[in-house]
């Protein structure tokens, strides 16, 4: 019973430094070299995508929110404000990526690697074309976005899932995580 709180001390101060701007990420991102994962910004969970047609058949998809347009405005403007170098954009063919992906970054390449696939779970190598964009070194001097979705994420790297507009720093030379940037973070760096 003596350890409850050293546990719980110990994941206070792991969950503050968890949230805080680290000044060497940002150094990181201005020289450019990572892979930005992005979870689309956030959604109306009250939809979903069981009648879609298509990818293109929005209406019958879990679409952005008007808080999910603001953010993915607002993220992309933190970007432009703390000239962090952008190269590539690809989107998952999802009508919530792609926008996520024009509202932040002005620009995407509508890709299905992005989302990973194909659609039965069973298959071992359904995310390898993920991973592989995941680690494809971007131009040099720029760092390379990929908005999808949180399922993909967690099946390639665990827990914990990513919160929707949050960001995951990959370095794709290792394929690991090197930050997390959730959206209340970014008006942190300077």
């Amino acid at each position: 019973m003596r350890s409850l709180p050293v546990i719980l001390l110990l994941a206070l101060v792991a969950g503050a430094a968890w949230g805080d701007a680290d000044p060497a990420l940002l150094t990181k991102l201005r020289h450019g070299g990572y892979v930005l994962y992005l979870r689309h910004a956030s959604t109306d969970f009250g939809h979903n995508d069981e009648r879609m047609k298509n990818f293109d058949d929005c209406a019958n998809q879990r679409n952005l929110t008007d808080k999910g347009r603001d953010e993915a405005r607002a993220l992309g403007a933190e970007v432009r404000r703390l000239a962090i170098p952008i190269g590539p954009v690809y989107a998952s063919p999802f009508c919530r990526t792609r926008e996520t992906a024009q509202l932040a970054f002005g620009r995407y390449e509508r890709t299905n690697e992005a989302r990973g696939g194909p659609a039965n779970t069973n298959d071992p190598t359904r995310y390898e074309s993920l991973r592989q964009l995941l680690t494809a070194k971007p131009p040099s001097g720029k760092n390379a976005v990929i908005a999808s979705h949180g399922n993909p994420f967690y099946a390639l790297f665990g827990p914990p899932y990513l919160a929707e507009g949050e960001m995951a720093v990959v370095d794709p030379s290792t394929f690991v995580i090197v930050g997390r940037i959730r959206l209340v973070d970014w008006q942190a760096f300077q």
